[in-house]
Parts: structure tokens; C-alpha cells; sequence
């Protein structure tokens, strides 16, 4: 992962740190390097201790953050059971977008696993981005888009994949996940019950 070359190239954490959210940016944004560090000097440190919450659901959800180290999990409680969508890791933005943007009440809870350092920015700063890119606007419609296809993804591999197949993909892609992460959160995750999760573990393992 991104995050564990950037650590073993540099000593410096701060340094480290900027230079992985600036790179974030980079990808998300398609941003030119020269005005990256115009939007990295918005975000502001941040440790979300284990248990604490980034945000709740039917509260406003204010900032978007990076997550430098540590794991997020992103749920929702209804009257049977609790869902959980995402579990966020080292490297990404988290927030509630539409709370973000809208300002409607947030559809998600989003709670530290484990302690978190983040680079977080206010609603406010990331509004005044503008005024200081002029081109901001237009670079936001593509990050926004690059979410909702994301988000296409993952209905996609729920509709053509069997609960084996995701569990096997998400495995490949992010083995410390599942040394990391109460196996309920993942196989909420991954759309199955802990105990099929089980059965599709024991049976890989044979």
C-alpha cells in the first residue's frame, strides 16, 4: 500500500504525512502539483481516539478527512440489525458526502476501530477552496463523480458476484483487513452473514 512505501522512504512523519495527502489529492482531484499545497494548507491534524465517533447519523457531518493511520468503520443501525458499508483504511478520504455537500442529516454513522491520526477539513475551508483555485469547481464535479462510480462499482460486484467471489476479492486486495477487523463488520460488509463468511473461509483454507 502507499502509505507503508511512504513510511519506509521517509523518516520524517509530517513530511511523510503531506506528501501522501498531497499525492491523495493528486489522484482524486487531478489536481497540477503547483496548486496542490494551495488545498493541503486547508487541512488541519486531528487523532480520533478508538471508540469515538467521526460522525452520527441525523447529526451534520462537517469535514472530510484523509486518513493517515488507522481504521474506520462506516454503519448504520436499524430496527434489526446494523450494516456496515465501509470500512475505511489508511490512504483515503472519509465523510459523509451528501451530509457534507447538502447539508442534509447524516445516512451514516463513522467510527474509529482503532486510534486515527487524520488530516481534516472544515466544510467552511473546503467551500473557500474556490477562492483561492479558481478552477476548483470544475475539479470537485470530477472527484464527486469519481464517488458515485465507486459507488457503482460496488453495486456492480454485488449483482454479478456470489458471496464467495466478493469475499475472495476483497481478501486479495486487503489481507490485513481480516487480522485487523471483527469478522461480523466484514462480512456485514461483504453482504453475508458471519456464519457463510465462515463457511467460504474454512473452505479456502482446505
Amino acid at each position: 500500500m502507499l502509505w507503508l512505501s511512504c513510511n519506509a522512504i521517509l523518516t520524517n512523519n509530517y513530511i511523510c504525512f503531506m506528501t501522501l495527502l498531497e499525492q491523495s489529492i493528486n489522484l482524486h482531484f487531478g489536481i497540477p502539483k503547483d496548486d496542490i499545497s494551495k488545498i493541503a494548507d486547508f487541512f488541519t491534524t486531528e487523532t480520533i481516539a478508538k471508540g469515538d465517533y467521526f460522525c452520527k447519523t441525523e447529526g451534520l457531518c462537517n469535514k472530510l478527512s484523509f486518513i493517515e493511520s488507522g481504521l474506520m468503520r462506516i454503519f448504520v443501525v436499524d430496527d434489526k440489525r446494523e450494516v456496515t458499508q465501509w470500512i475505511s483504511t489508511p490512504g483515503y478520504f472519509v465523510t459523509d458526502l451528501a451530509s457534507l455537500i447538502f447539508q442534509s442529516p447524516a445516512r451514516w454513522n463513522i467510527q474509529a476501530l482503532t486510534d486515527c491520526n487524520v488530516f481534516t477539513i472544515s466544510r467552511d475551508n473546503y467551500n473557500n477552496i474556490g477562492k483561492v483555485l479558481p478552477q476548483w469547481h470544475e475539479l470537485e464535479k470530477l472527484f464527486i463523480a469519481k464517488c458515485f462510480t465507486i459507488l457503482e462499482d460496488r453495486v456492480y460486484t454485488f449483482l454479478s458476484m456470489t458471496a464467495e467471489e466478493r469475499y475472495t476479492m476483497l481478501y486479495e486486495h486487503n489481507k490485513e483487513l481480516f487480522q485487523l477487523v471483527p469478522q461480523q463488520y466484514i462480512a456485514s460488509m461483504l453482504g453475508m452473514t458471519p456464519e457463510t463468511m465462515s463457511r467460504i473461509r474454512a473452505k479456502q483454507l482446505k
